[in-house]
């Protein structure tokens, strides 16, 4: 840790981090420069002999951390509530798709040679799973969760499909039969954490997508529940598969960029479907909509508007009241703080867990946040623009959250180092910091260049064929819809899936189990409520609270 002598250098200091640093120094000895790219750049300078010199501080395990499959292991039984946008998107990670997706597919390849979307999804790896029933709200996306679970071999409208599941009205039926073992939920914010508790405390096996709550109270509860039935939970934050940053935690604990104060991450979109105004789906009335199912289990809700009435936020319920069909909040529930928990739950989160995946902060010590519905005047509660600070005073460090729905500028994460700074996406760059002192002695033989990229690593390639949307360029670009395990893409989610269910079967903990979720949807909460109540909030580690500022 640097110390207050302006002449610091690395024998003044003293404690763990100042070993890690000498350490690094005494590594870095002998490497000048580092990745692929980096060699193309200084065998150009003269600096051949130590360009290749590729040494073992940047040498990484080559194995994606999976756990290995059980070959003849016990085929899962799942049950999917939900199959809206991310519904649809979770099954085909699972292994099956709507034919007319397929069609799309088979079409694509056929018009362009380097479409290889549908080579890949057949490439895909079975899971040993049979979708046995399935639910959803609304009977347009309830068949069509049907008919896609039935399609067993990955083919289009003129394939042959398996047996068809049994599709439930209400997602209790669907949590009380007996062959289902495990269930993925993917429904709108406010149902998260009931359905996951009474999955749990049905003997199910749970996969719900971020984030974990809606409100603060069922955040606890939902945690108790996980933990005293045993059953195995993960929540659906992918990158937790994503290989870039699995390499970046292994760069920073090997001190290779020096000790980190300040981190920024972000999110910018620039079009109407990112920011939540989707479309309004043909078929959909008060005929075809449980709208009562809907409006959400009545304990959350009234925890919900305990909390804003008793802190004078009624401006933010509403303004319809919730027994008023809406095709507006049906669809696009997520521009209301009535069913969503806005930029801090849906995509903040994302940046969240993955700073927590590499550097294990935890939950942070405070939260301040300030922002507003800028450009989006549609009649939405939540912030089209936010700021969040989270401060980690336990480690010296600050994380920024920066977010607006109206502007496509491209921003990484960006690790800030004392000696190095990290760009993190699906790819990594680092830029040494003019005053490093464990890279000072190449600065100075002009082997590397302050600020430039001294070392890129970039796992398969270097771009994403077949982007059909700018948000999903977005989440690419961020690693969450493609990576590389020795050399073949994967989809992240058909990873997380994966994942969780080898946990089933091998009685294993997932990356992103209860404890990593609770500690994230505290996280959310926090800056949440400090964007409502217009204060700092701060969390009080031993009682396990958030505390106004």
């Amino acid at each position: 840790m640097a110390t207050e002598n302006n002449n610091n250098t690395p024998k003044d200091n003293k404690g763990p981090e100042s070993e890690g640093r000498r350490n690094a120094l005494k590594t870095l000895a002998t490497i000048p420069v580092l990745g692929a790219l980096g060699y193309g750049v200084y065998r150009k300078q003269k600096h051949d002999k130590e360009a290749k010199s590729l040494g073992s501080a940047f040498r990484f395990d080559q194995e994606h951390r999976m756990i290995p499959a059980q070959p003849d292991g016990k085929k899962i039984r799942i049950g999917m509530i939900g199959f809206g946008i991310r519904g649809k998107q979770l099954m085909r990670a699972a292994g099956f798709a709507e034919p007319s997706w397929i069609d799309g597919l088979i079409e694509g390849a056929k018009n362009d040679s380097k479409d290889k979307r549908y080579e890949q999804f057949l490439e895909q790896d079975d899971l040993n799973i049979e979708v046995t029933g399935v639910c959803d709200i609304f009977d347009v996306y309830g068949e069509a969760a049907a008919l896609t679970a039935s399609n067993i071999h990955r083919e289009g409208s003129n394939g042959k499909f398996g047996k068809r599941p049994t599709r439930y009205r209400t997602y209790k039926e669907l949590l009380a039969a007996d062959d289902i073992d495990a269930v993925i939920i993917a429904t709108p914010d406010h149902w998260h954490s009931t359905m996951a508790m009474e999955a749990a405390k049905a003997g199910k096996h749970v996969y719900v997508e971020k984030p974990l709550s809606w409100t603060v109270p069922e955040t606890y509860a939902v945690r108790q529940v996980v933990k005293e039935t045993g059953i195995v939970f993960q929540l659906g934050h992918q990158g937790r598969q994503t290989d870039s940053y699995i390499r970046a935690k292994e760069i920073i604990d090997k001190g290779l960029i020096g000790k980190v104060s300040l981190i920024e991450v972000c999110t910018n979109r620039n079009d109407p479907n990112g920011a939540w105004v989707y479309p309004l789906i043909e078929g959909a009335s008060p005929d075809t909509i449980d709208w009562k199912q809907f409006e959400g289990p009545e304990e959350r809700i009234k925890e919900y508007t305990d909390y804003m009435t008793s802190n004078n936020l009624q401006r933010y319920i509403g303004p319809d009241p919730r027994d008023r069909f809406s095709l507006e909040r049906f669809f696009r529930w997520r521009c209301w703080w009535d069913y969503s928990t806005g930029l801090s739950g849906d995509l903040l989160t994302h940046e969240y867990d993955a700073i927590n995946q590499i550097f294990g902060v935890g939950i942070p010590h405070s939260a301040t946040s300030s922002g507003g519905v800028y450009f989006f005047k549609d009649g939405r509660t939540v912030p089209d623009v936010l700021q969040t600070t989270f401060e980690f005073p336990d480690r010296d460090m600050t994380m920024l959250y920066s977010a607006t729905l109206a502007s496509n500028r491209p921003r990484g994460k960006v690790i800030m180092g004392h000696d190095a700074q990290m760009e993190l996406s699906n790819t990594i760059t680092l830029k040494a910091d003019p005053a490093s002192e464990i890279y000072k002695d190449k600065i100075d033989k002009g082997i590397i260049k302050p600020n430039e990229p001294f070392y890129t690593y970039i796992p398969g390639q270097n771009s994403v064929d077949a982007i059909t949307s700018p948000t999903e360029l977005y989440f690419a670009q961020r690693g969450l819809l493609y990576t590389y395990v020795s050399g073949k893409r994967y989809d992240t989610t058909h990873l997380h899936i994966r994942e969780w269910l080898e946990c089933i079967r091998q009685g294993k903990q997932p990356s992103c189990n209860i404890d990593a979720a609770f500690q994230e949807a505290m996280t959310a909460h926090m800056g949440t409520h400090a964007y409502l109540e217009g204060r700092t909030m701060y969390w009080d580690k031993e009682k396990e609270e958030i505390v106004k500022g």
